[in-house]
């Protein structure tokens, strides 16, 4: 069975072990972006709109959003109804080394479903399975082994 796990502080940690102090510049002052996305029979509700707020929001506290995946979530407006975690785009972050990233997820039970066999890219899922992108912070590190012969898992 997987164990539920947290990245806090640079850090991936078993959920049970991950505390926040009630100090928490973060926690005090609500450094983030959050929304929830209205769906009418299964389908985003004025989802253009709510990108477009959401990124505003976003501009406003200096965060970067992935502009790919707000294009991506932008142009898949249309009437499908959809059940899986990639459909209206997916969450990316850089990372400082995609390999070592790569390696401390695998370590903790994460399978790398895409790996990072160019040095820049790798994906995996989160547990409700929305697709989770790690990109190789600056330019893409030279291909490794077991990274560079590893086949893809699953879907992502």
């Amino acid at each position: 069975m997987h164990t539920p796990h947290a990245y806090l502080n640079g850090r991936i940690l078993p959920l049970a072990e991950v505390a926040i102090s009630p100090l928490d510049i973060g926690l005090l002052r609500g450094y983030a972006v959050f929304d929830l996305l209205r769906t009418v029979d299964g389908r985003p509700f004025l989802l253009a709109e709510h990108l477009q707020r959401l990124h505003a929001s976003a501009g406003k506290l200096g965060a970067l959003l992935a502009q790919y995946a707000f294009r991506s979530m932008k142009k898949r407006m249309d009437p499908e109804v959809y059940g899986g975690g990639r459909n209206f785009g997916h969450i990316a972050y850089a990372v400082d080394d995609i390999y070592a990233t790569c390696e401390r997820l695998q370590q903790h039970g994460v399978p790398i479903l895409r790996p990072p066999r160019d040095g820049r890219m790798a994906f995996v899922r989160s547990p409700d399975h929305i697709s989770i992108e790690l990109l190789q912070a600056g330019p893409a590190l030279p291909p490794a082994e077991p990274w560079a012969s590893m086949p893809n898992t699953g879907t992502w």
